[in-house]
């Protein structure tokens, strides 16, 4: 499949599929904890597979699992069963210790795993394209030195970020490639730490790191999707935009067309409805309303691909995901 000629077609559709970020709700439909999906390649394909044919999404999305990552490199991370796993405590101090740490081989860890459901998940999954999942550099390296003290040491220790965003974009590319040799299409890169950060330093701290990987993974027939939640996005739309993504997906803390109105008429730009507020914390008829909103306040911006703000909880109703479907279907066919 040719992704460049994919976006193209999405952006030229008059009635759109939208492009939420929705995989692990599938532990609903398989009836199984979040502990046995991220534990298991099979069960992942199947979620993906299930997602897929209930929902009439423009792709299929594996987990945006962001401990995957970071525990290959040797961090402990929770598990439980019906959350989103989380990285405990951090596992680089000082630049010794960044130089000293290995990027690890693709494959350590859940990576290898998460590699083989992709793969399955190609296998059953032949009418749209499929999108691993990856986190960011920058967001890597706050779970490696924790996120308090990356923030302090982007002024105080640069040199220690540097040499472990070094690390962390090594592992990300070579993921990423793993990936691509696995059968998948594209791949979302979850950046959401650099929305914390000011357009100067994210360029410094995470663009620059960035750039080298899209220019690494991406080609004609893979594309990098780049999402970004974080509040600070649009102050640095011009510094994103020259990332070089084929897409672009932003968190419900910015003002969604106020993001299409300051990013290129080619690229996607997908976002923003609440994962908390509405797919785990409201009801269809708020979901609805707020789809058709979101919908019509972005009317007139071809690009525009509605979607979730991030990741879509675990628990979320899926009362409220079917409204959401129907509330896309019913905007474009009224």
């Amino acid at each position: 499949m040719n992704m460049r000629q994919w976006v193209k077609d999405q952006i030229a559709l008059d009635i759109k599929k939208p492009l939420p970020i929705l995989s692990f709700p599938a532990t609903q439909l398989l009836n199984i904890t979040v502990a046995e999906l991220i534990s298991n390649s099979g069960l992942q394909a199947q979620g993906m597979k299930a997602v897929a044919d209930r929902c009439p999404a423009a792709a299929a999305v594996s987990l945006m699992d962001l401990s995957v990552e970071a525990e290959a490199f040797g961090a402990a991370i929770r598990v439980t069963a019906d959350e989103v796993p989380t990285v405990i405590g951090h596992i680089i101090s000082s630049e010794a210790d960044a130089r000293a740490r290995a990027v690890p081989a693709v494959g350590a860890g859940r990576t290898g795993l998460y590699i083989e459901a992709i793969a399955q998940a190609r296998q059953l999954i032949t009418d749209r394209p499929v999108l691993a999942g990856v986190i960011g550099p920058f967001s890597l390296s706050g779970r490696l030195i924790g996120m308090t003290e990356i923030m302090v040491n982007c002024y105080t220790e640069p040199e220690l970020v540097h040499a472990t965003l070094e690390k962390a974009a090594a592992f990300i590319t070579d993921y990423i490639k793993a990936y691509k040799a696995a059968g998948a299409q594209g791949v979302v890169v979850a950046e959401p730490a650099a929305g914390l950060l000011s357009a100067q330093l994210m360029v410094e701290f995470s663009g620059n790191y960035m750039k080298t990987i899209i220019a690494g993974t991406q080609s004609d027939d893979f594309a990098v999707f780049y999402h970004n939640c974080g509040n600070s996005t649009s102050q640095m739309t011009k510094e994103l935009a020259e990332l070089g993504a084929m897409g672009y997906h932003f968190g419900n803390a910015v003002n969604m067309r106020e993001m299409l109105e300051k990013m290129p008429d080619q690229v996607l730009v997908m976002g923003n409805l609440s994962p908390a507020d509405l797919f785990r914390g409201g009801n269809p008829q708020l979901m609805q309303a707020e789809t058709l909103g979101l919908l019509e306040d972005c009317r007139g911006h071809a690009n525009f691909t509605v979607s979730s703000g991030c990741d879509i909880p675990p628990a979320s109703s899926w009362d409220n995901i079917d409204a959401f479907f129907a509330a896309v279907n019913a905007f474009y066919h009224s």
